[in-house]
C-alpha cells in the first residue's frame, strides 16, 4: 500500500472514533465548567496530561519508526523528539490556540509545555524515545492515546473560559478537539516516522489493526 493511500485509509478509519472522543469531551467540558475549578486546577491538569502526551507520542513514534526497519542513534532521537515534542504541541497546545482564538473565547492562551514545563516535557519526550527504542513490539493502547490527547486539548481550551458557551461555540469546540487529536495521531504515530523509514509497508497502523 502506498503512504498517500495509507495516510488516508488511517485518516478515515479514526475518523469515527475521534469523533466520539470529541463528543465525549465536549459533554466533560460542560460537566466541568459546572464545577468550582479554578483556573489554577485547570492549568495543573493540562500540565499533567500534556506531558503524558508527549511521552505517548514519543514512544509511538520511534516504535514505528523502528518497526519500519528505521536505526541510526541521532534519527531516532530527532525523529522521536519532534513526533513527540513538535506533534504533541500541535495537538495539545497549538490547534486548541488557535481555536479559542476564531471562537473568540474570553482568555486564549498559548502555553507550550517544552518551554514553560522544559524540566518535565523534555525528560519525558526523552524517557518516549528510549521505551520505543528499546522495545518497538510495545505498544500503547491506542484508546489511551487519544483519551489522554483528548484532555490535554480539552483542558488547554478550558484554561480560555470563564463561563458555558453558546452552542455554536460548543460545535466549533467540538470540530477543534477532532482535529487537535485526528491528524497529529495519524502524523506521530505513521505518517512522520513512515516518511524516513525504509519500510513503508509495514502491516500495522497506530491503532494497530491489520490492513
Amino acid at each position: 500500500m502506498k503512504l498517500a493511500q495509507r495516510i488516508y485509509h488511517e485518516l478515515k478509519a479514526h475518523a469515527p472514533f475521534t469523533a466520539t472522543g470529541s463528543l465525549i469531551g465536549v459533554v466533560l467540558l460542560l460537566g466541568i465548567l459546572r464545577l468550582p475549578l479554578s483556573h489554577a486546577a485547570t492549568h495543573g491538569i493540562f500540565h499533567l496530561l500534556h506531558p503524558l502526551h508527549v511521552l505517548l507520542s514519543a514512544q509511538a513514534t520511534v516504535a514505528t519508526y523502528r518497526r519500519a526497519g528505521g536505526a541510526g542513534f541521532w534519527r531516532i532521537l530527532l525523529i522521536g523528539y519532534v513526533g513527540g515534542v513538535g506533534i504533541g504541541t500541535l495537538s495539545d497546545c497549538l490547534i486548541p490556540y488557535l481555536g479559542e482564538w476564531l471562537l473568540g473565547l474570553p482568555n486564549p492562551g498559548l502555553h507550550l509545555g517544552f518551554i514553560d514545563m522544559w524540566w518535565l516535557v523534555n525528560p519525558l519526550a526523552l524517557g518516549g524515545i528510549a521505551l520505543g527504542a528499546w522495545s518497538a513490539k510495545t505498544r500503547m493502547p491506542h484508546g489511551l492515546h487519544v483519551l489522554i490527547s483528548t484532555g490535554a486539548s480539552l483542558f488547554h481550551v478550558l484554561m480560555a473560559m470563564t463561563s458555558t458557551p453558546s452552542l455554536i461555540v460548543l460545535g466549533g469546540i467540538a470540530i477543534f478537539l477532532f482535529l487537535s487529536v485526528w491528524i497529529p495521531c495519524c502524523t506521530s504515530d505513521i505518517v512522520f516516522p513512515l516518511l524516513f523509514a525504509p519500510n513503508k509497508d509495514i502491516p500495522l497502523g497506530c491503532c494497530h489493526h491489520r490492513h
